[in-house]
């Protein structure tokens, strides 16, 4: 093992320590919405193979996702909600597993900049006011470069979505933090020439669309909304990586 081996196997063990307690911390995912956990498209030989990575806002909108690519592509999503940083960490490998993918869509952010307190009765110990922010920003970023790192070792066409919008009366997040972890992940993906589709902003257009007030999650019409635009974000690398551009 190189000296640059070593290193990168300390840091995939540091931050996997760092966040152990909170990556095995329920990460919720509402009820109405975990149909998307195990939706799939019927597969279908010769399309391309397509994986879904993200916490349950990327759940929610997996069933729009594979509507809008019937017969393009052959969708898959990791079967759980991925959570932060930590947990992609620990279990990016068998999310991989040994499919060959074309196309991966990935995002994790909204329970990185979470605050969070093991006496916290709000749902995911969420507490911004006594809480403990689950992986700061400079550990984010670490940590975000090295799944960056093992993803494009896939040799898939990587697109980043950057995080969604934090609302007023958020229990564990303040308005703004995801800007601020979407600043470190747009810088990581430009150095690595990685596609972003810019969830965030969408996500800004449709906040009448969230289930209620203070909730990062989305009604049924937001998540079609939010997954047209994964599905359109999709399709154009699949035909960018077609034509070989």
């Amino acid at each position: 093992m190189n000296m640059n081996q070593i290193k990168h196997a300390a840091l995939l063990t540091f931050a996997c320590c760092m966040g152990s307690a909170l990556a095995n911390s329920d990460f919720h995912t509402p009820k109405a919405d975990q149909g998307g956990i195990t939706a799939a498209s019927k597969m279908q030989k010769g399309l391309p193979n397509v994986l879904i990575i993200g916490d349950s806002i990327s759940i929610g909108y997996t069933k729009p996702v594979i509507e809008e690519l019937q017969g393009v592509a052959n969708v898959r999503r990791v079967k759980e909600n991925c959570g932060d940083t930590p947990r992609g960490l620990q279990k990016i490998d068998p999310w991989l597993g040994n499919t060959e993918w074309d196309v991966i869509h990935f995002n994790w952010g909204l329970w990185d900049l979470c605050y969070r307190h093991p006496e916290s009765k709000t749902q995911g110990n969420r507490d911004k006011k006594n809480g403990t922010q689950a992986v700061p920003p400079k550990q984010y970023e670490k940590n975000l470069e090295a799944l960056v790192q093992r993803l494009e070792k896939t040799g898939a066409v990587l697109i980043w979505a950057s995080t969604t919008v934090v609302p007023e009366e958020e229990a564990g997040r303040f308005v703004g933090d995801e800007v601020k972890y979407n600043a470190i992940a747009e810088t990581i993906m430009k150095q690595h020439g990685i596609a972003i589709n810019d969830l965030h902003a969408l996500s800004n257009t449709i906040k009448d669309q969230l289930t209620a007030p203070g909730n990062v999650h989305f009604k049924k019409t937001g998540y079609a909304t939010l997954g047209k635009q994964v599905a359109d974000s999709i399709r154009t690398a699949l035909e960018a990586r077609t034509s070989g551009n």
